[in-house]
């Protein structure tokens, strides 16, 4: 059975969401490590540059995939 393109939306979008989080609390422990200072909406701004990005990456590699299984 295959996957909508809708749905494949949804499911990359949920996994980016989650990413998002996971990467804004990472950069927030992280970036000190390295010397590194930001405020919240520099991360939350990074957080997102980065989660566009990869939203589209996923969903255009869940349809690559996909054609690739007929």
């Amino acid at each position: 059975m295959r996957q909508s393109r809708s749905l494949s939306l949804v499911e990359a979008g949920a996994n980016v969401l989650v990413g998002f989080g996971i990467a804004v609390l990472t950069q927030m422990v992280v970036f000190p490590m390295f010397g590194l200072k930001a405020a919240l909406s520099d991360h939350l701004t990074i957080g997102l540059v980065f989660t566009v990005v990869s939203l589209a990456r996923g969903y255009l590699l869940r349809r690559l995939f996909d054609r690739l299984a007929e």
